[in-house]
């Protein structure tokens, strides 16, 4: 963002190396890791959506999977195993993950069945604060 550049513009350029928002990370095997500050950035193109009840957001924001009993709505024909962004019910993004079953598989699947594998979410901004860049 333009507010970024003109801070980034009072840093000297030999202790810059780069102005923006880091997406995340790459693992020590060289697999890329999505950060929650991608978030923001993700979350108004995600194809795959899941929205979780409102009993079940703080759960998912202390870092736990999505069991099925805390499923609102799930996008039409998302696949097994497919990357989604998790929305509260009023529309807010609260992270991401990948879904654990499809959405035919989530209509007739155990009450404490996990559906979307935990990723990264907002409540990592708290825990997290002092390693975030």
């Amino acid at each position: 963002s333009e507010k970024l550049l003109k801070l980034a513009a009072s840093v000297p350029r030999e202790s810059l190396v780069a102005p923006g928002s880091c997406f995340g990370k790459f693992t020590k095997s060289q697999k890329f890791r999505l950060s929650v500050t991608a978030l923001d950035f993700l979350a108004p193109y995600a194809k795959y959506k899941v929205w979780v009840k409102p009993g079940s957001e703080q759960s998912f924001l202390y870092g736990n999977h999505v069991l099925k009993s805390g499923l609102g709505r799930i996008t039409e024909n998302t696949a097994q195993y497919q990357g989604v962004v998790v929305y509260s019910m009023a529309d807010v993004p609260l992270g991401f993950g990948v879904a654990a079953k499809s959405t035919q598989e989530c209509r007739k699947v155990d009450p404490l069945a996990i559906v979307v594998f935990h990723q990264a979410d907002v409540g990592e901004y708290v825990r997290n604060e002092d390693t975030l860049t």
